[in-house]
């Protein structure tokens, strides 16, 4: 003989049907969309761990870098030690009519040459002197520890991922601007390749505030407001397409598939 278990039937005599109740099923789509939400904050939150990585492994050592070239051979980069004039690349800075060094006006001078390694990022502003494509000569000759960078020999640069998953490539150089140079004056940093989040970002850890205008970190190309006036926002999103990085607005295209716009910025030197 065979035992064996039985559903139960009903009156009808039919096998009952089971399923999820209404409760049930709000329980799954509420868990659900907690997973969804999750992931969504994670990237978010992976993101910006990226962008304080950048800041504080490309960016700040950078930084640090050009104070330690100041620190052991007493002038900026570029700059001739026995003849200084306190400007990246014063070296090369023909002295004349055109470009008085002391007791006339520099507003109007020609700048020297930009100090990068091999090429210039995108969308930096054009320079009328060539540019250098020696900084990592100068570093290594004075024995200065560079960032790793993207790679041996590609120490001036960083490579990340935007929003749309798609890669970046971060640049500085250094240069010289004149005084009353709308984007800072003096000896600056140059940073290209930053998308609209990560210029914010960047700009809110250097000067508390991510304003285009103002401060140590500024957008190039951002003339210089009123005093006592409002500040300027970044003004592109990470909607814009990169094809639109020269455009006076941003093309909104939203579309996951582009490469998001990148803007430069101008970081002002304490030396």
């Amino acid at each position: 003989m065979k035992y064996g278990f039985r559903r139960p039937l009903t009156l009808s005599g039919r096998q009952k049907q089971s399923g999820f109740t209404l409760v049930e099923l709000a329980v799954v789509l509420a868990v659900i969309g907690l997973i969804i939400g999750a992931m969504a904050i994670g990237k978010d939150v992976q993101r910006n761990a990226e962008y304080t990585k950048i800041h504080h492994k490309f960016i700040e050592q950078w930084e640090q870098a050009y104070n330690q070239y100041y620190l052991r051979t007493g002038v900026v980069v570029g700059d001739s030690q026995t003849s200084p004039r306190l400007m990246v690349n014063g070296a090369g800075f023909a002295a004349g009519a055109g470009n008085p060094i002391s007791g006339g006006n520099m507003t109007a001078a020609a700048p020297p040459a930009r100090a990068c390694d091999k090429a210039d990022g995108a969308n930096m502003a054009a320079r009328a002197a060539a540019t250098t494509t020696d900084l990592r000569t100068m570093m290594t000759q004075t024995g200065i520890r560079m960032p790793p960078g993207r790679a041996e020999g590609f120490e001036d640069r960083y490579v990340y991922l935007d929003s749309n998953g798609n890669p970046q490539e971060v640049q500085v150089c250094f240069q010289w601007n004149n005084p009353t140079e709308a984007a800072g004056s003096g000896n600056v940093m140059i940073i290209s390749g930053l998308t609209p989040d990560l210029a914010r970002m960047l700009d809110q850890i250097v000067d508390g505030k991510p304003d285009a205008q103002e401060g140590r970190f500024r957008r190039q190309g951002v003339a210089n407001g009123v005093a006592n006036g409002p500040g300027v926002q970044w003004d592109r999103t990470n909607d814009d397409s990169i094809a639109t990085a020269t455009a006076a607005a941003g093309d909104n295209r939203r579309f996951d598939e582009d490469q998001v716009t990148t803007m430069v910025a101008v970081f002002k030197m304490n030396q």
